[in-house]
Parts: C-alpha cells; structure tokens; sequence
C-alpha cells in the first residue's frame, strides 16, 4: 500500500490521467475505435528523442560542456549567464526536463563552493525558467509541442517564426533578471568539479541518430522507421539506456488520447468545451495549465478546436505561474529540496513571484 501511495505521489499527473480514461470507459464503451484516439507518431517520436538524449548523456556531452564553460567565470553573475543560457539554449533540443535534470544538479554542486543560499533559489528558480522558456522555440523542446506539432500540420517554419518572438523576448527578460545578480567575485575553487571526457565515436553515432530523428519530425522518415533504428542502434551501443526513458510520461499520453477520444464522443462535453473554448484559445490554455500542467491541457483542448497556433502559444506561456503549470518545475524543486538546510517555503515565495512576473509579460506580449 505505501508503495502505491508512493507511486501516486511521485506520478500523479499519469495517476489522474489513468483515473479519466477508465471512468470515461464506463461512459464510451472500450472498442476498436479506441486504437484510432492514439496518436502512434507523437509517442514514437517522444521515446526516440528520450532515448538519444539519453545516449548523449552517457557519453559525457554534457557534463563536459558545462564544466568547461562554468570553469572559465569569475563572478557570480557570469555564473548565472553561463548556466541559465544553457537550461535556455539546450531546452530547445534535449526538452525542459532533461537540461533541468542535467543542469540543476550541476548547479547546485558549483554552488555549493559558494556557499549563499539565497543565490541558489535565485538561480535555480531562473534556470527553471529559462527551460520552460527556451523549449518553447522548437517542436522537440516539450512534450506539448512535439505533440500539438504532430496533430496541427503546421510546418517547421511556420512553428519557428511563430514562436521566436516569444522566445527572443523571454531571454531579453531572463537576461535582466540575470543583471540583478550581485557582480562580486565566485571566490571558489573548481578542482572538485568532476572533468567528463567525452566519447567521440560515440557522440557522433548519436548525433547521427538525433539527426535522423529530426528527419522524422519533418516527415522525411516514417516515425516506424525511425523508431526501429533508434532502439536497434542503442541496444547495440548501451541497452542499458532502454529501461532509462520515461516510459510513464508515453502511458501518461496513452490515458489521455483515451479519455479525450471518449469526451469527444460524448455530444453534450464536446459541445461544452467546444464553447468555451473556441476563440479563446491562448486564455483558456494559459488557466488550464495552471491547474492541470500545460501537457495534459495541450492534449485536452486540442480535441476542441481548430486554432493550433493560440494553443502553442497559450500552453507554453502557460507553463509559467504555478509550480504545476509544467512538471519541469516540479524536477528542480525536488532537488533543491535535497540540499541541506533547503527553504522550501522561500523557494516557492520566489518561484511564485518570478514566474508570475514573465507571465504577465509574455502575455501582455501576446495581447499587444
């Protein structure tokens, strides 16, 4: 029982997704019809993407990337750019929760030769952010994108071009956020940092294979293909990396095609939602997520309306605000949350306030 509980704690997103999709079937009988909500391309194309980033990990791009550059600052402000330009930067390709996986225990390590602990809710809090941000450039940064990029038929430019005004804005915001840094010097040694060596043959193999994925994103490869390459190639290279993708998030996304395919087959929700949906896109997305994380309400009212952009654009800017509006967060909480003397209750004051404040900005951007 304490396993279950625990379980559910730690994936109440796929909890509550899983909760939907079987009361739904009590409503809309399960069928064959069921097979048709899933969409087979976006979860073949998120479970590539985690395998290949899980290889350039393990191949120690990374670590080595970030040691090298964090090595080479002197101040605690260049250490806040150095550190939230790559969550910014690396969000757009690896996705949110992997450059907060990859960066913020780095951070936190660097940190602690600081030794200032109202610097590291700062910084952690802004490389946050800056994750949540910066994916929202490119169809491979989130999993929402991946998969309103899937279903919409947008092209790759026209994704781009509607993002990067929201993009460029938000690294101009993060960029005075980052000046509010106090300019003293870091003052510590970097000899405890861990020096990666990166493995060569192996970085190029991977890069090929997320080149190839890329391929898939642009409807060059079929997703099948694709997918068969990918898992043949890592079984080969390290099948220890199999079991390390985040196989909850791909059920996640299966209870969710279920239980929205079902809604939509239900005359009085679908007319509902369509309602209050339709023409207030960008709004409704924004709110949504705050509740339910901007995932779950990226699937769910796409099933309601036709107007994909103000769903993009609504459910990225929706990431910002509560801690839920996207599970990223929730990744960088729980390891500050594991550094001694941690506050949490400080953490979310400030992660409160600072996500509030490009909220707002960006969706004043959006209104003008």
């Amino acid at each position: 029982m304490e396993k279950i509980k625990s379980f559910i704690k730690n994936e109440i997103v796929f909890s509550i997704a899983l909760v939907l999709a079987i009361i739904s079937s009590f409503i809309v009988p399960p069928s064959k019809d069921y097979i048709s909500y899933i969409d087979f391309r976006t979860l073949a194309l998120l479970l590539g993407l985690m395998l290949i980033v899980q290889g350039l990990k393990s191949c120690g791009l990374f670590d080595s990337l970030v040691a090298a550059m964090v090595k080479k600052v002197s101040s605690k402000r260049a250490l806040a750019f150095v550190l939230v330009s790559l969550c910014f930067f690396s969000s757009m390709l690896i996705t949110n929760d992997v450059a907060l996986i990859t960066f913020v225990p780095f951070t936190i390590m660097v940190l602690a030769l600081c030794d200032d602990s109202r610097f590291n809710i700062y910084l952690i809090v802004l490389e946050t952010v800056a994750a949540n941000l910066g994916s929202m450039f490119t169809p491979i940064g989130n999993p929402q994108n991946l998969y309103l990029y899937s279903v919409s038929g947008i092209g790759m430019g026209e994704f781009l071009k509607l993002m990067l005004p929201y993009t460029t804005l938000s690294y101009v915001v993060l960029l005075v956020a980052i000046y509010f840094v106090e300019k003293e010097p870091f003052g510590a040694s970097y000899n405890e940092l861990p020096d990666s060596k990166i493995s060569k043959p192996l970085l190029v193999v991977y890069l090929a294979l997320f080149a190839f994925c890329i391929l898939t994103v642009l409807h060059i490869v079929d997703y099948r293909i694709m997918l068969m390459v990918v898992i043949v190639a890592i079984f080969i290279l390290d099948k220890k990396l199999l079991p390390k993708a985040d196989y909850i998030l791909l059920l996640t996304f299966v209870a969710f095609f279920v239980f929205i395919g079902n809604m939509k087959n239900i005359p009085a929700i679908s007319e509902f939602l369509n309602s209050v949906v339709s023409g207030r896109e960008v709004y409704v997305s924004v709110a949504a997520s705050q509740v339910v994380s901007n995932v779950p309400a990226a699937m769910l009212l796409s099933g309601f309306t036709d107007n994909f952009t103000g769903l993009i654009i609504g459910t990225n800017i929706g990431g910002l605000g509560t801690i839920i509006a996207s599970m990223a967060s929730l990744i960088s909480y729980k390891f500050y949350c594991k550094i001694s003397g941690s506050n949490q209750r400080m953490y979310m004051v400030k992660f409160t306030i600072v996500n509030l404040i490009f909220l707002a900005i960006l969706l004043c951007f959006y209104m003008i």
